[in-house]
């Protein structure tokens, strides 16, 4: 079948160009090659004109944040990548910069020969600048498709202001587009031209990745203009680690899901969402795999819509609890993102939250720290520390602690704007899954954002959820986990 009109969208005005030499994808935020609804609309332009396939995929070192870190778990997917494309008649150009401004220019040059540009629609961060800019320079039709979630972005009209309002939308309106899944290898069994090189004077001047960097030298990273205080994370990148990583979650940790993943001594969340935020597996492929292993059919879904939390899926209840987290609440996030204001999370606060925020932003605080006393993990709490380290060793943050993070940010910083810069700041730099609008609805969340007004009234809250340390130490053990990350890194 093909691509939905629902998830394409033309960024200009110019024209398919059918005496082109190919068609270009190009790859910016959804990394991967299987259930990529972009990559598979290409393919079908593809066919469809008679013309090969480029794709692709680069790496800007000028990036907010890049790091090692960060270009350590690109590079992965571009290996997995070089090897996937290998198999097809597809033309696979992975370029990454070495300077800055050093690829100004490559996009261009390759749409003064394409038909025309499918790229990655994706709702936040520097990406929808980047492709709007773009669109405005090439002399073809420059067209967005939308691979995010199972529901296309834009079959809402408006932005939600809960997870409730949400699920009950989606509860109405998932049920026609369950059936819309992407391809799982858009480039199985096709037969396309192939185009055995691009034209020598653009590889001479944006040559293709280096092989040092792609198998992963330390030494070339280092030669890249990019933040080398933050190293690389001890988890692989790559749709190869993604796919290794969702059946673990499925063979060993979706059974206790529901019960067990606020635990943070125990490992019993997904470990997806670096992955997911990079595109390098999707949603699709995820509930999929869920679906398959538990024999579900569209039958089981409930004929209810009333926003219940589970039993609309006809699911088990840990799959459930895990569904609504990569659906509702996941989805939830790029619905703001799109249609919303969350990509600035403060005019994206509820009012009441801005209100009471603001009516107890000259509180007293006890305890006060700055953005360095934060990113090194030199604070009073011995819990708060513990998970400020694991973020910055393993670029990762268990997600009830994450929760707790944030709150106590707000409660000692000079105020809550600058608790909300804070909080980007140490997540944007550090975690794998950060620059991403769950990202930004998790440290909204943190401020009243998709939440109602808790009473009693406290300084620095407000009316805003509080949460503490020693509540946490109460309902969870944490023991193991301060000793795991308690001690200064060395």
């Amino acid at each position: 079948m093909p691509v939905s009109s629902e998830r394409c969208r033309p960024s200009n005005a110019c024209p398919i160009r059918d005496d082109g030499d190919f068609v270009l994808y190009w790859m910016t935020a959804f990394r991967r090659p299987f259930y990529n609804f972009a990559l598979q609309r290409a393919v079908e332009r593809s066919l469809a004109l008679g013309k090969p396939l480029v794709v692709l995929e680069g790496l800007r070192c000028d990036y907010p944040f890049a790091s090692d870190r960060l270009h350590r778990f690109v590079l992965d997917g571009m290996t997995d990548h070089m090897r996937h494309f290998a198999a097809y008649p597809v033309l696979y150009h992975p370029y990454v910069e070495v300077g800055s401004q050093a690829g100004k220019g490559l996009l261009e040059a390759l749409a003064a020969r394409a038909c025309l540009i499918v790229a990655d629609d994706y709702p936040a961060f520097f990406l929808p600048r980047m492709i709007a800019a773009a669109a405005d320079r090439v002399p073809v039709l420059l067209e967005a498709v939308d691979a995010n979630g199972i529901l296309p972005l834009r079959v809402a009209d408006r932005a939600f202001p809960t997870a409730y309002a949400f699920r009950r939308f989606l509860q109405k309106t998932l049920p026609g587009h369950l059936l819309d899944v992407p391809l799982a290898d858009p480039l199985a069994g096709v037969s396309l031209p192939e185009l055995k090189s691009l034209p020598e004077r653009i590889t001479t001047r944006w040559p293709h990745a280096d092989e040092a960097l792609l198998s992963g030298s330390p030494e070339a990273l280092k030669r890249l203009p990019i933040d080398h205080e933050v190293p690389p994370a001890p988890i692989r990148g790559g749709f190869v680690a993604a796919r290794e990583t969702l059946a673990r979650f499925l063979d060993e940790r979706l059974p206790f899901y529901d019960e067990r993943r606020s635990e943070p001594e125990g490992e019993f969340t997904s470990g997806l969402s670096p992955y997911l935020h990079f595109g390098q597996i999707g949603s699709h492929e995820i509930l999929g795999a869920i679906f398959a292993r538990e024999g579900w059919s569209p039958g089981r879904l409930s004929p209810e819509s009333r926003g219940k939390r589970s039993g609309w899926w006809g699911l088990s209840a840990a799959a459930e609890a895990f569904v609504d987290q990569l659906v509702t609440w996941r989805e939830l996030s790029f619905n703001g993102c799109a249609l919303g204001e969350l990509n600035d999370p403060w005019r994206a606060l509820p009012d009441w939250a801005r209100q009471t925020l603001a009516r107890h932003r000259d509180d007293f605080r006890p305890y006060r720290y700055d953005l360095q006393d934060f990113a090194a993990a030199r604070t009073h709490d011995p819990l708060w520390n513990a998970a400020q380290r694991q973020l910055r060793l393993e670029g990762r943050m268990h997600n009830y602690l994450r929760m707790l993070w944030g709150k106590k940010i707000l409660e000692w910083s000079a105020g809550p704007e600058a608790a909300l810069a804070i909080m980007l700041e140490l997540n944007d730099r550090y975690a794998l899954d950060g620059r991403d609008p769950n990202s930004l609805s998790g440290i909204g969340w943190c401020l009243g954002l998709y939440d109602r007004a808790w009473g009693p009234e406290r300084p620095i809250f407000g009316t805003v959820r509080y949460m503490s340390s020693e509540n946490t130490a109460r309902k969870f053990p944490v023991k193991g986990y301060l000793a795991r990350y308690d001690a200064p890194e060395s």
